[in-house]
């Protein structure tokens, strides 16, 4: 069983960065692929972006390349979402979710584990 824990969520101008976190509990995380998705009201869940247990694997959904950046501390359990030059278009809460398998993926279902989620919110 792996229990998650996202912080670090707030509310920014457009433009600016934020930094959200994920712990995990668990023996499991060093060997888990994870990922970070985001729900705006009135949307479906959408794939931000995820990271494979072997840290060099990453991917991202193209609203986000290039100003989004994943990683994680396997010796801290803990995987972060740095994001950059955000825009209002990106509110949303945000969730951190692990799988069972050390590759990562783009859909929802295909992760076992889900955090409660942090607000983030870009003021125009």
């Amino acid at each position: 069983q792996v229990q998650l824990v996202e912080s670090g969520g707030g509310l920014v101008q457009a433009g600016g960065s934020l930094r959200v976190s994920c712990s995990a509990s668990g023996r499991t995380f060093s060997s888990s692929a994870m990922g970070w998705f985001r729900q705006a009201p009135g949307k479906e869940c959408e794939f931000v972006a995820a990271i494979d247990c072997n840290v060099g694997n990453t991917s991202y959904d193209d609203s986000v390349k290039g100003r989004y950046i994943i990683s994680r501390d396997n010796a801290k359990n803990t995987m972060y979402l740095q994001m950059n030059s955000l825009e209002p278009e990106d509110t949303a809460v945000y969730y951190c979710a692990a799988r069972r398998f050390g590759l990562s993926s783009s859909i929802p279902g295909g992760y076992a584990y889900w955090g409660q989620g942090t607000q983030v919110t870009v003021s125009s």
